[in-house]
Order: structure tokens, then sequence, then C-alpha cells
């Protein structure tokens, strides 16, 4: 999945011939699950219409600051739409723009727009071979470089004036791969491998019951998810669920009982970077598993129960460069019972959230937990999305994680 899947992408358009390779780039940032919005200077009408991008971007192209058929209608907000914006890509980039953007020169709502953005500005030069080459032109480049942009160079090959040589915007391929290799090298997990348990473990009764709970494993699954989409090389390993991944990035392995995800969990920890044990693993599990289902005879039935392996203090105790981080379902003295749990396992953090809570804990969509560090800070939260709460969990942990 593209790291551009759910960014709010301003696209600048500037009136050169190459105009018409932006109606190709707005569809390829659609296509990668982008929100595109469309920013044209007057001039850039003459090489491509406003009803194409805003047929291809899904959104309303701006263009002036008011509407030209109704000038009563509310003004377009440069300020709203550089504030809006993930990322910022302005291409084609003419020679006259490149000028007015390098000397702040605010003439039309597109620079009136760059000029606002607080975010990442991609510039992708086009223009014919000698006013590309011009000393003018290679220090507006220049100094658009040193204010924190980032160019795409032009590329080679024939101009629209004939001529052969560098000035041809790059090809829109091109611009969403050198934009998606800067987003990458700048996430904050690149290179780590991040080990995550979710959902319930059911141990067998017979064929047909088993001892389960009420994880749904939305709270493991949020989280692999913020993880992947960070940078990291995700592990998901997940007990009975129906929930269903999102990025490909993320590799799935689905068990069933506690001593497969055991042996799962193992099987990727010696590889992890970090390793957040959300599962709900059962406690305990029957001692004789009936080969047959049982049948309903007597009034009562006594089941045998013997202790399931710890898998979180398993992982505590073969530890060696892991950043490991436990959960703790608690009913009465919470944070007392779970920094306990933290230092009897050997943990790094531990996240506690309680069942007196309304909100929190199994099967809803939201979560109210409190982060506990093996150096005994306790940082509370209060009622979140489990989605705000996995983003809040791995920020914390990039935070400590040496």
């Amino acid at each position: 999945m593209s790291v551009l899947k759910d960014k709010n992408v301003l696209l600048g358009v500037t009136a050169g011939i190459a105009a018409y390779k932006s109606a190709f780039l707005t569809r390829l940032l659609i296509k990668a699950g982008a929100h595109v919005k469309v920013i044209m200077t007057p001039a850039s009408k003459d090489f491509v219409t406003p009803l194409t991008l805003s047929t291809l971007s899904k959104n309303k192209v701006f263009s002036s600051f008011t509407s030209e058929e109704d000038e009563n209608e509310v003004w377009n907000n440069h300020v709203e739409l550089g504030l809006w914006a993930d990322l910022f890509i302005i291409a084609p980039a003419t020679a006259n723009t490149l000028s007015k953007m390098t000397n702040g020169t605010c003439d039309n709502l597109l620079l009136a727009t760059y000029l606002s953005a607080k975010c990442p500005v991609y510039i992708a030069p086009a223009m014919d071979l000698d006013m590309y080459k011009h000393p003018s032109t290679k220090q507006s480049l220049e100094h658009l470089a040193s204010f924190g942009n980032h160019i795409i160079p032009a590329e080679k090959g024939e101009l629209a004036s004939g001529l052969q040589g560098e000035g041809r915007m790059a090809e829109p391929e091109h611009i969403m791969k050198a934009i998606e290799q800067d987003l990458e090298s700048k996430l904050p997990l690149r290179h780590k491998k991040v080990l995550i348990s979710a959902g319930p473990t059911y141990e067998a009764i017979d064929p047909v019951r088993f001892i389960g709970n009420h994880s749904s494993g939305k709270m493991g699954f949020e989280i692999a998810e913020v993880a992947a989409k960070l940078g990291a090389q995700v592990i998901l390993v997940a007990g009975p669920t129906a929930l269903q991944i999102r990025q490909d990035a993320i590799e799935r392995h689905d068990v069933t009982s506690a001593n497969e995800m055991y042996n799962e969990m193992h099987n990727h920890y010696d590889n992890a970077d970090i390793v957040i044990m959300t599962a709900a693993v059962a406690d305990y599990r029957p001692a004789n598993v009936a080969a047959h289902k049982i049948k309903k005879t007597d009034t009562t039935l006594s089941l045998k129960l013997e202790k399931t392996q710890d898998i979180l203090k398993s992982l505590g105790e073969c530890k060696t460069h892991q950043f490991l981080v436990g959960f703790a379902l608690e009913t009465q003295n919470e944070v007392e019972n779970a920094t306990q749990k933290l230092k009897r396992k050997n943990l790094d953090a531990i996240v506690l959230n309680s069942l007196q809570d309304k909100g929190a804990g199994f099967g809803s969509d939201t979560n109210k937990v409190t982060f506990i560090t093996a150096k005994n800070q306790i940082i509370e939260h209060v009622l979140k999305s489990k989605t705000e709460v996995a983003e809040d969990l791995i920020n914390f942990i990039i935070q400590h994680h040496a």
C-alpha cells in the first residue's frame, strides 16, 4: 500500500504545456488512496480544463480567491487550504512561478497558498531547454531548495519547441516514486520490526466447545495498522477474530490456542525490535480434551483446568534488545496491580485499562488507558477511539525506545 494513502494532497498546476500531465498525476494520486484538491493558476486553464481535474480529483478545483460566477460567494481561503494539506505538489512549475515563489510574489491563489503552507512542498519544474539552463532559473531552484522545498528535477527528452534536452516535467510515475521514497525515508519506524499479538485464544473442551473470552482483537489490529503506516515491518499474531487487516505491509499469522500463540510469538521474537502483547490469552485450559462431543447427560459438568504457558512472562525472561510492552486489564487496585505485572514480567512498559471505565475494555471502539513505564512514569489518557489510543501508544514507544 502506498505511503500516500489517506494523505491530503494539494496539487498546484501552472501555465505550461506539461499541464496536461497533471491529469495523469491526479489519477495516480487518487489510485494511491490520497485525497486530492487542485489549485490552478488562471493561465493554466488554457492548457487543461478545471472540469478534467475536478472530475479526476473528485473535488472542486480552485483558481481564484472568489467565485468567477458568483461574486457574493464565500472566498476561497488560501490559509485553510495550506493547513489542510499534508503535502503540496506543484507540477508543472513554470519559470515564471518559480521566480515568484523565490521572491515571495503573491498575485494568485496558488502562490498565496504556497506562502501559507506548513507541509512539505514538492516542485516539478517544466520549461524549454534554454529556460531551464538559464542562470536565473538555476538560482530560483537553488533558493527554493534552500527554503526546504523538494525539487524533482526536469527530465531529458523532446520539448514543445522541438528541441531535445532537459526541461520536460518528470513523468507522473517518476514524481510519485520520488515523493513516496522521500516520505518513506522519514517514517520513524522504518527498518523496525514490530511483533504484535491480538485477540483472544480458544482452549478446546471437545471438538465443538471451548473456553474463551470476549476480546475482539480491535486494539491489537489498530496498533498494527498505525505501526505499518509509520514504516514498520509488522508481524501480527491473531487469535480467533473476524477482523481484517487493511495494509499489505502487515504479515498476519492466525492461531487458535494459547500454545499456538506461544509458539508463533517465539518464532518471530528474536528478530523483533518492538513487541506489543495485546492478546487476551486464556489463563487456563482443560487438562483433558474430549475426542468427541460431550453429551448432555448429567445436570452438572466438571472440568479440570491447568495453567497455560505465560507468553508475556516467557518473552520477558528471554528479552535481549526488544522493547517489550504488555497490557493489563484490571478491575481493582489498577495501577498497583499493573505495576507489579510490569516488574514481574520484565516489561519496558505496560498499558493499563480498567473495566471500571465506561467505554473501555473488550468489544468497544473506544478505550481509556494509562501508560506505565519501568521507570515508574504514569501517563494517563482520556477516553479515545482505539485508533487514537494506538497512535498514542506508538508515539509513546517511539519516544521511549532507544
